[in-house]
């Protein structure tokens, strides 16, 4: 699998292998959206990594989504993400902060105001919210008005002065997994009937609005792109798929962004059809045929020989196994990941992974 560890190039960034670390939620920043020195350890000990793409970052306020997530949007917040930068780069590493607006995919109880999530549409994502008092239902978000529209995109841009400003090379927008840019995609979730839904070119209007927007805070060379074409997560749906994505990867594509990265759902067709629309590096999270999770080095070896993709993402065998690299390089073993301790805890399934040397 030498492919893997060829040197790429992915904006202005000079990576020297095409191993990615695929962005995962922890739900380990319990102070005020803040992260910590274990925050720190964690991605560093990571540093291996062509590139670090981090967990889901709120923006904003109303962008969180879930308990003791992370935020780019209080000074606070960013002198504590300094720490993590700071560390990954002594480490010889690179990485990107990846902005994530939840939207409807909220509760009021994550909220200083006790508001209402917001969403395109007045629809609920029939999904639930876990809590220290139990399971909280996704209640039915409040629909945005075009005012809070236009200030969801000036947070994304905020939050991306932030990112930079805190130490990060740059930042992926967050366009997948059912949160709030693919909330407006997907016309399960949005019906709107402004400029904002109905037709294609309008429900990829946000999206591309985000995009040109952050762009042009932090340079597009320091932009990424996340899409999950066909996904149901966080109860959306698309009845268009593979209509939409490619008129969404096409708007895109002039904006110079530094890369696409494409969560891949079993439709290697549609990945190829987007890496055709595609000009600059494209990064796979690779999962060839439906059952073909999780992923596994070999699947992202065939996208690289397939020409698919320039680089691949891999998420929980980053998660489990911090010298990655390193294990692949020797055929494994593997450390399996700890589910129990994916979202909150202490050091326990976050830092204490063993690597191969002991």
């Amino acid at each position: 699998m030498d492919e893997l560890f060829e040197p790429v190039t992915v904006g202005k960034l000079e990576l020297p292998n095409r191993l990615l670390m695929a962005p995962m939620t922890r739900s380990r920043a319990y102070e005020a959206g803040k992260v910590t020195a274990l925050t720190a350890e964690y991605y560093a000990q990571r540093a291996a990594a062509g590139l670090i793409i981090t967990e889901g970052t709120q923006p904003s306020e109303r962008g969180q989504g879930y308990m003791w997530t992370p935020g780019l949007h209080t000074a606070a917040q960013v002198a504590a993400w300094r720490e993590v930068t700071g560390a990954v780069h002594a480490a010889g590493g690179r990485i990107f902060a990846q902005l994530m607006h939840a939207g409807r995919v909220g509760h009021p109880s994550l909220y200083p105001d006790g508001g209402l999530p917001l969403g395109p549409s007045a629809i609920a994502s029939g999904e639930r919210m876990y809590s220290p008092d139990g399971m909280l239902d996704h209640p039915v978000p409040r629909e945005m008005t075009l005012d809070d529209i236009a200030a969801a995109v000036q947070d994304f841009a905020d939050a991306a002065r932030n990112a930079i400003d805190a130490g990060f090379d740059g930042v992926e927008i967050h366009g997948a997994n059912g949160y709030l840019v693919t909330q407006f995609l997907a016309d399960g979730s949005n019906t709107r009937t402004d400029e904002y839904g109905g037709s294609i070119p309008n429900r990829i209007r946000f999206a591309v609005e985000v995009a040109r927007a952050v762009g042009e805070a932090v340079g597009p060379e320091r932009v990424g792109f996340r899409i999950s074409p066909g996904t149901t997560a966080n109860g959306v749906s698309e009845s268009d798929t593979a209509d939409l994505y490619p008129a969404l990867v096409r708007a895109l594509a002039p904006l110079g962004l530094a890369y696409l990265h494409v969560m891949e759902l079993g439709d290697r067709e549609l990945t190829r059809r987007l890496r055709a629309e595609w000009p600059s590096a494209l990064v796979l999270n690779p999962h060839p045929a439906p059952d073909a999770f999780p992923s596994r080095p070999e699947y992202g070896a065939e996208a690289l020989r397939e020409g698919v993709a320039d680089a691949v993402a891999f998420a929980e065998m980053w998660l489990a196994n911090p010298d990655l690299p390193a294990r692949i390089r020797a055929g494994g073993p593997y450390n399996e990941a700890d589910a129990s301790t994916f979202y909150g805890g202490d050091h326990r399934g976050y830092t204490d992974y063993p690597a191969l040397d002991g």
